[in-house]
């Protein structure tokens, strides 16, 4: 297994157009996250990362939705993804798209982003899958200095065990766009239609896309009583000793 941390700072995408079928990518998700945008309540969403500040979400339940990213031009705070400038627990969902991808340490941004995430929240993560027919294409010498292929690829039973050990519990787990995620692809062919119901229903595990869905869980702590009991303290008990005294 390869390891989560990178020892060289990697390319990102800025734009969903610098990836090849970028906006393809982006289309998928949006469609795949439209019945979450129904079920999460609260006050304050986080979009992290650029990508993720371009993710259509007007549907959704939290009116205040807050970009986080490193560019002035499309973000609502200026910040290192992660290192958030958030209080703890204070955001209700937080959106990651394609970010764990291109990170130096993927561990660390999603401490973050559940240091700010307040009980019962919700974490949102896409990414790509390896173990598809894009992952495939990774192998190709030249598609390796192409995005989004130039980004480590990391397994979704990977992601969701680093949500595990943080206490989430995985609500929803879908694998979208059965694609190489070659340039110029358009899904409105029939042929393309059909590749992705054959691919969803039946090689679910193959598709290029997958996107997770996870709640924060926090368990209350219960105080433990001690079984053992202190004892108490020696006291004598005093005897009247009136009409006991016998002569000899």
């Amino acid at each position: 297994m390869k390891p989560a941390l990178a020892f060289a700072q990697l390319k990102k995408p800025k734009t969903w157009q610098d990836m090849s079928s970028g906006l393809l990518i982006k289309k998928h998700i949006e469609k795949s996250l439209e019945p979450w945008w129904q079920r999460a309540f609260g006050y304050h969403m986080l979009k992290l990362g650029q990508l993720s500040s371009q993710i259509e979400s007007q549907q959704a339940k939290i009116p205040h939705q807050i970009n986080v990213c490193e560019s002035p031009l499309v973000a609502d705070v200026v910040a290192e993804i992660d290192d958030l400038p958030f209080v703890q627990q204070s955001i209700d969902l937080c959106l990651l798209t394609l970010q764990l991808e291109y990170a130096v340490d993927p561990h660390h941004i999603l401490r973050e982003a559940d240091r700010v995430l307040i009980a019962n929240g919700y974490m949102v993560i896409a990414g790509i899958n390896p173990w598809s027919l894009a992952g495939v294409n990774k192998l190709i010498p030249y598609r390796r200095q192409q995005l989004p292929w130039q980004g480590r690829f990391f397994t979704p039973m990977r992601v969701k065990d680093w949500l595990n050990l943080l206490g989430y519990e995985i609500v929803d787990d879908q694998r979208i766009l059965f694609s190489g995620l070659h340039n110029k692809q358009r899904d409105d062919r029939w042929w393309f239609k059909k590749l992705q119901t054959i691919g969803q229903s039946y090689l679910p595990l193959f598709c290029s896309v997958y996107v997770i869905v996870a709640k924060k869980r926090v368990q209350p702590l219960t105080p433990i009583r001690p079984k053992w009991q202190l004892r108490h303290k020696f006291r004598p008990i005093n005897v009247s000793t009136i009409g006991q005294n016998r002569h000899i």
